[in-house]
């Protein structure tokens, strides 16, 4: 597997914001290579850390790798995947809670439907012109990253990895599974029946991206 996206990550111009950002993008990782990631020293990363573990957005573990001494391994927060926009997330959820209750759950699939389908239209026009699979899926990259899904697209043998590292509804996802289901449908319907789409990484189940296994059938 490459370890290359093929659309790479905007930084942050801040160095905090930049750690952040190979936090969320890469998972845990220790101080060296978040330093390689970053293109400066150690020492940087170690000054950013110690600011950014003060504030509580940034911990860290250490891992034994045989002999030697542990290796300090830093991963996000809570609060540091707090910093990661998650759109109007809490009138998103109180919208919700209140289609259910007078609409019950009839109103909130068809919720979901009108934006499924809102999507689906807007997600055809941007694949026009895409002739090839991996056309598609980098159309779909930008897409979803313009919405903020830090989306990413990785080759895997004879098959593609398709990577959002950050959910913008997460709040909205957890009040109503139905927006996950929906969307693993939205990919199918837009990449065309001659691929499948299968989920092997999911947010919401505790993994710190989701990730979607393409394959042509």
């Amino acid at each position: 597997m490459s370890d290359s996206p093929s659309h790479p990550v905007a930084w942050q111009h801040q160095p905090a914001d930049r750690v952040l950002m190979t936090l969320k993008t890469r998972g845990p990782q220790s101080v060296a290579v978040i330093a390689k990631a970053m293109d400066v020293t150690a020492e940087a990363v170690r000054q950013q850390m110690a600011r950014l573990h003060a504030e509580g957005l940034v911990d860290s573990e250490s891992q034994s790798a045989g002999r030697g001494r542990p290796t300090q391994i830093w991963f996000l927060t809570e609060a540091g995947h707090g910093r990661f926009p998650d759109t109007h997330a809490e009138m998103t959820v109180q919208m919700i809670g209140a289609i259910r209750q007078v609409f019950g759950e009839d109103g909130v699939e068809k919720l979901i439907q009108a934006r499924e389908t809102a999507m689906l239209n807007g997600y055809r026009q941007a694949m026009q012109g895409a002739r090839s699979l991996k056309e598609r899926l980098e159309r779909l990259v930008e897409v979803r990253s313009a919405e903020g899904y830090m989306a990413e697209l990785r080759k895997d043998g004879k098959d593609y990895l398709f990577i959002e590292n950050h959910c913008p509804i997460c709040s909205a996802a957890k009040a109503c599974m139905g927006f996950c289901r929906s969307e693993l449908e939205l990919f199918h319907k837009v990449l065309g029946d001659e691929v499948q789409v299968r989920r092997e990484e999911h947010i919401l189940a505790g993994a710190r991206r989701c990730a979607y296994r393409i394959e042509k059938s």
